[in-house]
């Protein structure tokens, strides 16, 4: 194939992404989208609240409600009180969203058996380059277009 890096590198994800949101949906995660995966990650270590998640992802705080909306109603997350203002209410994974965390990872962990090291060691180096290895280290990726 004469395709260049960047778009090899996109192309190459974007199906590896596809594959394994088909898997999820096969398992039962059905209605999951790419974009849930941003929100999910903000999730997994913390319990922010919709202004805050807005920010965690470069989105307005209606974009970030719309989406915790529509994981409340697949039911991979609730929003529960504060603990010091229980007037303020905050994004948590459910157990049903911790599953689909397992998952995930797991099917991602199974796919890396089928890549190896250089490939993965040449795709950090232009993550490096391109200045983007920053923002994938701290979990800050906003969804793209």
């Amino acid at each position: 194939m004469d395709i260049d890096l960047g778009t090899l590198a996109y192309l190459a994800g974007r199906s590896a992404n596809d594959a394994i949101l088909k898997q999820l949906h096969e398992m039962g995660h059905k209605g999951v989208r790419m974009s849930h995966g941003y929100v999910i990650q903000q999730l997994v270590d913390g319990e922010p609240k919709v202004g805050e998640l807005g920010e965690l992802l470069g989105v307005t705080q209606q974009a970030a409600s719309k989406q915790l909306l529509e994981l409340e109603s697949l039911g991979y997350v609730t929003r529960v009180p504060d603990r010091v203002d229980g007037r303020i209410r905050r994004a948590q994974l459910t157990s049903r969203g911790r599953r689909l965390v397992e998952d995930s990872r797991r099917l991602r962990r199974e796919l890396d058996v089928h890549g190896n090291d250089e490939v993965k060691r040449a795709l950090v180096s232009v993550l490096v380059a391109t200045g983007g290895a920053e923002p994938v280290l701290k979990h800050r990726l906003a969804p793209s277009d």
